[in-house]
């Protein structure tokens, strides 16, 4: 999470920005972005040159190559003012816009990018703070873009709420991509699930990428985002291109309002925190979604898209508003009917209200399903999070080291650490829910409910309807026994009396 120190330069460069007359927060946004992105490219071309210079064999795939080596950030962070200015305006910028390739997504994106930063001095205060912010580091990018964003007063209604890492990476365990998946975020937003499984698959099948054609694969057609906001796709590209995936397919498309009829059935693996916006006219939405289910509700109709982009055999793990586990309408039952009767509903992991604050208090879950258009549903599988590693009230601190973070931590957690970071037991049982989870009472923390149950309860996947509370065992004694015992101290407090009698005299 971002600290104090963080927080206070990025307000300081927030306000050198609003003073230095740009007065639109996302336009804020998109300037600091552009420049955290030339900063993180000269990163990675140093790392490229540290390897070389290790192996002593050339750089492979430069960023930058010797005729253009002005336009780094350590080079260029160097000149004056007025000279700098000119550098990023008339060569940095140009060559951002072409960085990709001129027929990648990347490029078709990036060809509106714009350089607005308006005087010399502005820039100069823009990249001497942002020289002192370790973007190398973890997920400080993200997390510097999370706390960009919560100075808009629109972003909880536009929904662009960045899924916390630790979160994504969880899900993206459970999920286990494969090398020949064929990955969708349908709301990608700045695509962190699509980078959180690209980096999975680059460490747990680096030998499989290898193979010329699952790492042209990997490169060209495996991961797939979709967003309305050109920012967010802009933003989304410079991530995807930062993790080194050269042609990702992220594109404009409105995937609520926009017909899909080309992308039925062609994802394995869908990752995705759809937003939850409340309300759709019914003139805007597909008419293919609403034959699914007719609902205004977008969190209902992104998971009726879900079901449509996935292939037979395909999963997800999508994270939803608690309405969606109870809500009573023919619109929320007949979903989650739907789910259960005519697919395999695998689990429901319910998380800590806290989780998305301090942006929103939304109670959510993680709902993990399969496509199979033939039922399937035989258990459901429980897990209600008490803790995620950190604080849930607005501070979201820390309760743990770094090292004891997250679903995979580098050290083993004890009993007194699973109580502030449950992601690690998560993970394990849940690769042991067709086995020992299955003998685990309802008073646990995870446990399995048979299909029979669900259906009973007409189709509710609230954990509490189905966990059962603990109540203490108190012993009786018969009253007999009680009575003798009373009869007894009345004959000891008689006697004392009197022994207390003949002592007074």
């Amino acid at each position: 999470m971002i600290t104090g120190e963080l927080r206070s330069r990025i307000d300081r460069l927030w306000d050198a920005f609003w003073s230095g007359g740009i007065s639109n927060p996302l336009e804020v946004i998109e300037q600091i972005t552009y420049l955290m992105f030339i900063k993180r490219l000269d990163g990675i071309q140093t790392s490229k040159e540290r390897k070389a210079n290790l192996t002593g064999k050339p750089i492979e795939n430069p960023v930058y190559t010797d005729d253009i080596k002005d336009l780094r950030w350590s080079v260029f962070k160097e000149k004056h003012p007025d000279q700098m200015y000119k550098t990023v305006a008339d060569e940095v910028f140009p060559w951002l816009r072409e960085l990709g390739g001129k027929e990648s997504t990347y490029s078709q994106h990036m060809k509106d990018a714009r350089f607005t930063i308006p005087t010399p001095n502005l820039l100069t205060k823009a990249v001497d703070i942002l020289a002192e912010l370790p973007l190398e580091q973890g997920d400080v990018k993200g997390d510097l873009y999370e706390y960009m964003l919560s100075k808009i007063a629109t972003a909880g209604q536009n929904g662009q709420f960045r899924t916390p890492r630790h979160i994504i990476q969880l899900m993206v365990e459970m999920m286990n991509p494969s090398p020949g998946d064929e990955i969708c975020d349908p709301a990608c937003g700045t695509a962190g699930f699509l980078v959180a499984a690209a980096e999975y698959v680059q460490r747990e099948h680096s030998e499989a990428l290898l193979e010329r054609n699952q790492q042209r694969h990997f490169h060209n057609s495996m991961f797939h985002g979709f967003d309305f906001d050109s920012t967010m796709l802009r933003i989304a590209s410079m991530n995807m291109l930062l993790h080194e995936i050269e042609q990702p397919d992220i594109r404009y498309r409105d995937s609520l309002a926009q017909n899909v009829a080309d992308e039925i059935e062609r994802y394995s693996l869908i990752l995705a925190n759809p937003p939850f916006a409340g309300s759709l006219d019914y003139e805007t939405t597909a008419k293919e979604l609403l034959q699914v289910v007719k609902t205004k509700k977008t969190e209902l109709l992104f998971l009726a898209l879900f079901l449509r982009l996935l292939k037979p055999g395909g999963r997800a793990a999508v994270i939803v508003p608690d309405g969606v586990l109870f809500g009573s309408t023919n619109a929320h039952v007949g979903l989650r009917k739907m789910l259960v009767e005519k697919h395999k509903l695998d689990a429901i992991v319910k998380l800590p209200s806290g989780v998305f604050k301090p942006y929103a208090g939304v109670s959510t879950a993680i709902i993990l399903f399969t496509k199979t258009n033939a039922g399937g549903t035989d258990n459901v599988w429980f897990y209600n999070v008490t803790a995620d590693g950190y604080s849930l009230d607005d501070k979201r601190a820390p309760l743990l080291p770094e090292e004891k973070q997250g679903p995979r931590p580098k050290v083993a957690l004890d009993e007194t650490d699973h109580a502030k970071n449950n992601l690690p037991d998560i993970l394990a049982r849940w690769v042991r829910r067709d086995g020992s989870e299955q003998q685990r009472p309802r008073t646990a923390q995870s446990f399995i409910v048979p299909k029979a149950d669900i259906v009973a309860q007409n189709y509710d996947f609230s954990l509490n309807r189905y966990k059962k509370i603990v109540h203490e065992k108190v012993e009786h004694r018969p009253p007999l026994d009680i009575i003798a015992d009373l009869e007894s101290l009345e004959s000891e407090i008689q006697s004392g009396l009197s022994t207390l009698k003949e002592a007074l005299g």
